[in-house]
């Protein structure tokens, strides 16, 4: 298993990107401020975006598992890699997700805790409602931890 820092070309990435984000426009957000990193183990298994959200907070924009590889390990993997690269760097680690009881429940399993919420931020910045374990996505949970 190897992790390595994409720095050009980020699209060819784009089918696992919008496991996680499902808007390409939203995507595009911070594709470019981000540093994004794949999981290679026989082929690519799982990606990450990363951005300085300022005042020590590190935030984890998107991270995605090819669906066929999901609950091996890769996704904690990539959390622990990012989080152990940048210890030292940020004081906190972030993640902002739906209030999913597919995503809320993986984040804290690794130690995040919910800290603050953007209330329809899923109404107000998509195009098409989107759903997730049989919710609407309306509010972004954020969840965070010391590193």
């Amino acid at each position: 298993m190897e992790i390595i820092e994409i720095k050009e070309n980020k699209k060819q990435f784009l089918p696992l990107l919008l496991l996680a984000d499902e808007q390409e426009s939203m995507i595009d957000r911070y594709i470019d401020r981000g540093t994004m990193y794949v999981l290679v183990d026989n082929g690519v298994k799982c990606e990450c975006v990363v951005t300085d959200e300022g005042k020590g907070i590190l935030e984890i924009k998107n991270i995605a598992t090819a669906p066929e590889y999901q609950g091996k390990g890769y996704g904690k993997a990539l959390i622990d890699f990012v989080a152990a690269k940048y210890k030292g760097k940020y004081s906190i680690l972030q993640v902002g997700t739906g209030d999913s009881p597919l995503t809320v429940p993986f984040y804290e399993k690794f130690g995040f805790a919910r800290s603050h919420s953007i209330e329809n931020f899923f109404i107000d910045n998509y195009d098409h409602p989107i759903f997730e374990g049989g919710v609407q996505l309306t509010d972004m949970i954020y969840l965070q931890k010391k590193i």
